[in-house]
């Protein structure tokens, strides 16, 4: 049927405006070819981080470019130093350095430096399960926790002297100053939790302590929170820097977000909305499981329980999963519990990555338009590296935990953060508010859930 341009003048305002949307799902010289020209056309999108799938690399297409590489390289030194770490976590090296001194950087040279080093840890609880230790044994140990420290100086220097050349030039972009300071502020910080992490270790509380001498769950959990936090924020602004989010204190880049989902179809913009929301509870419990393997780590779960997918004699949730002297504490000092919990939460972190990615897949998502080369790129790394995690967790835990299985399945667990934060980022277009802006603006009104059919059939 072929409406007049007669016809629509005598509908309401509210009634012509959907129509004309509507209708310009279809060609309109097929469809209308009376008021064709009377009926705004949505404009060419430029949007090369969606259609080519990479972000503006370069300072020709991105002026902010060069602070986004930045944010994202000092991203990849927080990665080296949770690596480092991790090992040094395994290798229980972490409370061979009985002191904090920020000014310190060279370890102990001559061997008498060594033997006054090797003389003080001596004097603290640890070594007293330690005693056929010798002063070989006690380097080995001595250089991972000192490579650790070192990696995060290495790291503050990394950002602190960028960020004042960028500072002093203008160059960090309107609405980041606030973001910059507070990367700072949190890596800053970091130091002083390590710190405390490692203090609650030595104390002369701990002197006669017949279990394994070993630092607060609770603190490493902040510790390597913290780390998790500030490698987020670095990646997600870098990211966001990279696809222009600083032109205009972020304008220019929502309005290319509207004009894309402007558009696209109802349908379309529905499944990259519910896509995008799967992502980010993908991306929190990702989060969320790796904070839980701090405590898996501080009371060595891993090591109990070497069984899958069953924990005990068959049982999917052991026996022991509550001691009711500890009440409350049990997810935190419960090791059946705390290991019980981390796998809860990968399976959940699994099933959501793999589920999403499976969405986002499947036919007609990608010719659509409700998911870009980009994001499909992302999601599809995201169900990878899920998979690949998940299998390396399992094979971590029947092999009783190797360091470097163990030390592989942390730095998995940064890599499937990443990808996820990517993603969220491709898929910004189906953000709330660039899709209430695309129904709103000229190119989206109108667009609710009345039929073609149904308008027509009234007309």
């Amino acid at each position: 049927m072929v409406l007049s341009a007669a016809a629509l003048r005598g509908m309401t305002p509210h009634l012509r405006r959907n129509t004309a949307a509507i209708l310009r799902r279809r060609p309109l010289s097929m469809a209308m070819p009376g008021v064709a020209r009377r009926i705004p056309q949505p404009p060419s999108v430029a949007f090369p981080s969606a259609t080519r799938g990479i972000p503006a690399l370069h300072s020709s297409a991105n002026a902010h470019a060069s602070v986004a590489k930045w944010l994202v390289g000092t991203a990849g030194v927080v990665v080296l130093i949770v690596h480092v770490g991790g090992v040094t976590r395994l290798t229980r090296s972490g409370l061979s350095m009985t002191y904090w001194k920020p000014t310190q950087v060279l370890p102990p040279i001559t061997p008498e430096e060594w033997e006054a080093e090797f003389t003080v840890y001596k004097s603290f609880p640890e070594f007293q399960q330690r005693r056929s230790m010798d002063i070989e044994e006690f380097k080995s140990i001595f250089y991972w926790e000192w490579g650790h420290r070192i990696l995060g100086r290495i790291s503050g220097v990394v950002f602190v002297l960028p960020a004042a050349y960028f500072a002093a030039r203008g160059m960090i972009p309107k609405g980041y100053g606030w973001r910059v300071a507070g990367l700072l502020g949190m890596g800053a910080g970091q130091g002083a939790v390590g710190w405390w992490m490692v203090a609650s270790g030595l104390g002369n509380d701990r002197r006669g302590d017949k279990k394994e001498i070993r630092v607060s769950p609770y603190r490493l959990a902040v510790h390597l929170s913290m780390a998790f936090a500030t490698y987020t924020g670095l990646v997600w602004n870098g990211i966001d820097l990279l696809h222009g989010g600083g032109s205009d204190g972020g304008a220019a880049a929502r309005r290319r977000y509207v004009a894309y989902a402007s558009k696209l179809s109802l349908e379309a913009r529905h499944a990259a909305k519910k896509l995008r929301g799967g992502v980010i509870v993908a991306t929190v419990l990702t989060a969320a499981t790796a904070a839980s393997g701090a405590f898996v780590a501080g009371l060595d779960a891993g090591c109990a329980y070497n069984t899958w997918p069953d924990m005990e004699d068959g049982n999917f949730v052991p026996e022991d999963i509550w001691d009711p002297d500890l009440g409350m504490l049990n997810p935190f000092e419960n090791t059946a519990t705390v290991q019980f919990d981390h796998r809860i939460l990968a399976y959940a972190t699994f099933l959501s990555s793999v589920g999403a990615a499976a969405y986002g897949l499947r036919r007609g998502m990608i010719s659509s338009g409700a998911v870009t080369p980009q994001a499909a790129a992302g999601i599809t790394a995201m169900g990878a590296a899920a998979t690949g995690q998940a299998a390396l967790g399992v094979a971590t835990l029947l092999n009783h935990v190797p360091i470097g299985m163990a030390a592989g399945h942390q730095m998995g667990s940064l890599v499937l953060l990443t990808s996820g934060l990517y993603t969220v980022q491709a898929l910004r277009y189906g953000g709330p508010a660039a899709l209430r802006a695309a129904a709103a603006g000229p190119m989206g009104a109108g667009r609710t859930a009345i039929t073609a059919r149904t308008i027509l059939g009234r007309a």
